[in-house]
Protein backbone atom coordinates (compact mmCIF):
# COMPACT_ATOMS: atom_id res chain seq x y z
CA UNK A 1 0.00 0.00 0.00
CA UNK A 2 1.42 3.33 -0.99
CA UNK A 3 -0.05 6.90 0.21
CA UNK A 4 0.24 9.61 -2.08
CA UNK A 5 -0.20 13.61 -0.52
CA UNK A 6 -0.54 16.43 -1.99
CA UNK A 7 -1.89 20.18 -1.81
CA UNK A 8 0.45 22.08 0.70
CA UNK A 9 1.68 25.10 0.03
CA UNK A 10 2.40 28.60 1.60
CA UNK A 11 -1.01 30.35 2.40
CA UNK A 12 -1.19 33.99 4.21
CA UNK A 13 -3.29 33.65 7.72
CA UNK A 14 -7.00 33.45 7.00
CA UNK A 15 -6.28 31.42 3.93
CA UNK A 16 -7.36 28.05 2.84
CA UNK A 17 -5.92 24.96 1.39
CA UNK A 18 -6.99 21.16 0.72
CA UNK A 19 -4.91 18.29 1.39
CA UNK A 20 -5.81 14.95 -0.66
CA UNK A 21 -3.82 11.71 0.24
CA UNK A 22 -4.31 8.92 -2.33
CA UNK A 23 -3.85 5.39 -1.09
CA UNK A 24 -2.82 2.58 -3.69
CA UNK A 25 -2.44 -1.32 -3.47
CA UNK A 26 -4.11 -3.81 -1.81
CA UNK A 27 -6.42 -1.82 0.02
CA UNK A 28 -8.51 -4.25 2.97
CA UNK A 29 -11.91 -3.54 4.31
CA UNK A 30 -12.98 -1.35 7.30
CA UNK A 31 -10.23 1.76 7.89
CA UNK A 32 -9.88 4.75 8.66
CA UNK A 33 -8.28 7.20 6.37
CA UNK A 34 -6.40 10.02 9.22
CA UNK A 35 -3.93 13.46 8.84
CA UNK A 36 -1.13 14.03 11.77
CA UNK A 37 1.14 16.85 11.45
CA UNK A 38 4.33 18.00 12.52
CA UNK A 39 5.66 21.56 13.38
CA UNK A 40 8.83 22.27 13.28
CA UNK A 41 10.68 20.94 17.04
CA UNK A 42 7.33 19.54 17.94
CA UNK A 43 5.74 15.90 18.02
CA UNK A 44 4.02 14.59 15.62
CA UNK A 45 0.26 15.40 16.75
CA UNK A 46 -3.16 14.09 15.49
CA UNK A 47 -5.25 16.51 13.53
CA UNK A 48 -8.21 14.50 11.70
CA UNK A 49 -9.71 10.93 10.62
CA UNK A 50 -12.36 9.24 9.13
CA UNK A 51 -13.32 5.70 9.04
CA UNK A 52 -14.61 3.81 6.36
CA UNK A 53 -18.22 4.48 7.25
CA UNK A 54 -17.97 8.38 7.40
CA UNK A 55 -17.33 8.58 11.29
CA UNK A 56 -15.16 11.69 11.63
CA UNK A 57 -12.95 13.01 14.56
CA UNK A 58 -10.77 16.08 14.93
CA UNK A 59 -8.29 17.63 17.27
CA UNK A 60 -9.74 20.59 19.39
CA UNK A 61 -7.80 23.15 17.83
CA UNK A 62 -9.23 22.83 14.35
CA UNK A 63 -12.76 21.75 15.45
CA UNK A 64 -14.83 24.02 12.65
CA UNK A 65 -12.15 25.15 10.36
CA UNK A 66 -10.94 22.02 9.16
CA UNK A 67 -13.21 19.41 7.86
CA UNK A 68 -12.45 15.69 6.63
CA UNK A 69 -14.18 13.46 3.97
CA UNK A 70 -12.90 10.84 1.65
CA UNK A 71 -14.10 8.98 -1.41
CA UNK A 72 -14.15 5.71 -0.74
CA UNK A 73 -14.24 4.43 -5.00
CA UNK A 74 -11.02 6.35 -5.30
CA UNK A 75 -9.62 5.22 -1.85
CA UNK A 76 -8.81 9.19 -1.07
CA UNK A 77 -8.66 10.91 2.09
CA UNK A 78 -9.27 14.85 1.40
CA UNK A 79 -8.53 17.75 4.11
CA UNK A 80 -10.44 21.09 3.80
CA UNK A 81 -8.74 23.44 5.96
CA UNK A 82 -10.31 27.08 6.42
CA UNK A 83 -9.13 30.07 8.17
CA UNK A 84 -5.65 29.18 8.69
CA UNK A 85 -3.39 30.07 11.67
CA UNK A 86 0.50 30.13 11.48
CA UNK A 87 0.01 27.78 14.05
CA UNK A 88 -1.19 25.15 11.78
CA UNK A 89 2.39 25.57 9.80
CA UNK A 90 3.61 21.83 9.77
CA UNK A 91 4.71 18.88 7.56
CA UNK A 92 0.93 17.24 7.06
CA UNK A 93 0.88 13.20 6.82
CA UNK A 94 -1.79 11.20 6.09
CA UNK A 95 -2.41 7.60 7.32
CA UNK A 96 -4.07 4.27 6.50
CA UNK A 97 -4.75 1.76 9.24
CA UNK A 98 -7.08 -1.16 9.08
CA UNK A 99 -9.99 -1.23 11.93
CA UNK A 100 -10.96 -2.43 14.57
CA UNK A 101 -7.29 -2.97 15.80
CA UNK A 102 -4.51 -0.68 13.51
CA UNK A 103 -3.19 -4.35 12.61
CA UNK A 104 -1.88 -2.79 8.82
CA UNK A 105 -1.07 0.55 9.34
CA UNK A 106 0.43 2.79 6.77
CA UNK A 107 1.79 6.34 6.38
CA UNK A 108 2.58 8.69 3.51
CA UNK A 109 5.33 11.11 3.05
CA UNK A 110 4.38 14.51 4.16
CA UNK A 111 3.28 17.75 2.32
CA UNK A 112 4.27 20.90 3.90
CA UNK A 113 1.46 24.09 4.72
CA UNK A 114 3.15 27.16 5.57
CA UNK A 115 0.73 29.79 6.95
CA UNK A 116 2.28 32.88 7.00
CA UNK A 117 1.97 36.58 5.74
Amino acid sequence: VQLQASGGGLVQPGGSLRLSCAASGSIFGDNVMGWYRQAPGKQHDFVAAITTGGSANYTDSVKGRFTISRDNAKNTVYLQMNNLKPADTAVYYCRLASLPNFDRDYWGKGTRVTVSS
